[in-house]
């Protein structure tokens, strides 16, 4: 993109104000309306020109449009924002108006969090009724961060990030993490939650755990905290994550191990009751990993298994060696 280009494309004041909000948080196009107070189809259009500069870059999820700052910024984009945080620091009329942005930013988050809240009150009794018959989670989190501790993070994928739990545990020791979730409503608590943290740290995004909308080898860390038992068939899931794994990544499942709890699969929609220890250790070879000894939490009814894996090099596609070994 010509230098030009990104100045025409600065030369309006609204424009200028979207610049700027955008490096404070990720904002749906009919929330940006709000703050800005102007209709959704003339900010579109500003996003627009922003966009085809690379200073803005679009995500759709479901019927929702999200902005954000350009993950593909070279110098010359980071350089404009270094000049846009100038800015408002020695411009009095613009910190102005970045300081009124900012205010309604803080609404945009209440609204979220008022959301999120919701949720967790319509679904807290299930939840509730699920924890009591697993070891606490503040010990489960302890040990998975302990068998994550050999090794950076480095990029994080968080399949199934739900609430965005295991998203915020490790955002301070993870280089940036994506957390993916199949359901828009789990997105908006995720993203309530998640609010806090850097734009330029963490991405949610929309998808599915059996087709992940990523490129081969991006990652260094997948995690599937209490989500693998929701996958009728756990190898296309497996597969996937090995797939975006680069060499050497590893993998952290956390789930049940086998149980008889039948009501599960009405109340709850488990799709599997749990995984045997031989059971795990096929699917993770097929997929391309090799397994290290699992790690149980037997503090109730339900015993909580820790599963790690290292992915291998290999010539094969792993999602092609897991379909084949699931023939």
């Amino acid at each position: 993109m010509l230098i030009e280009d990104i100045f025409k494309a600065l030369a309006d004041p609204t424009r200028l104000r979207i610049a700027r909000l955008l490096s404070a948080m990720e904002l749906a196009v009919g929330e940006l309306a709000q703050v800005l107070g102007q209709s959704q189809p003339r900010v579109s259009r500003h996003v627009g020109i922003l966009c085809d500069v690379g200073l803005a870059e679009r995500r759709r999820e479901g019927s929702w449009v999200f902005l954000r700052q350009s993950e593909a910024s070279g110098p010359v984009v980071e350089m404009v924002q270094h000049l846009l945080a100038m800015a408002e620091a020695e411009e009095p009329a613009f910190a102005a108006l970045c300081t009124a942005d900012r205010r309604k930013l803080a609404a945009i988050r209440e609204a979220r969090e008022t959301v999120a809240g919701q949720y967790f009150a319509r679904h807290a009794s299930e939840w509730d009724e699920l924890r009591a018959l697993h070891s606490p989670d503040a010990e489960v989190e302890h040990r998975l961060a302990e068998a994550l501790a050999d090794a950076p993070l480095g990029q994080v994928l968080d399949i199934g990030t739900g609430t965005g739990r295991m998203a915020e545990l490790f955002a301070q020791q993870a280089e940036r993490i994506v957390a993916l979730d199949k359901n828009l409503e789990m997105l908006r608590v995720a993203r309530a939650k998640l609010q806090h943290l850097p734009t330029a740290q963490i991405e949610l995004v929309q998808g599915d755990f059996a087709d992940l909308p990523f490129a081969d080898a991006g990652f260094d860390t997948v995690v599937l905290h209490q989500v693998l038992h929701f996958a009728p068939d756990p190898a296309p899931a497996l597969a996937e994550a090995a797939r975006v794994l680069r060499p050497g990544g590893r993998i952290a499942i956390v789930d049940f191990a086998s149980h008889d709890h039948e009501e599960l699969r009405i109340r709850h929609q488990h799709a599997r009751l749990g995984f045997a220890d031989r059971q795990m250790a096929e699917l993770l070879r097929s997929a391309g990993f090799t397994a290290s000894t699992p790690i149980a939490l037997d503090g109730g009814e339900l015993i909580v298994k820790i599963w790690i894996g290292k992915r291998r090099a290999a010539s094969a596609s792993p999602k092609t060696a897991a379909l084949e070994s699931a023939r």
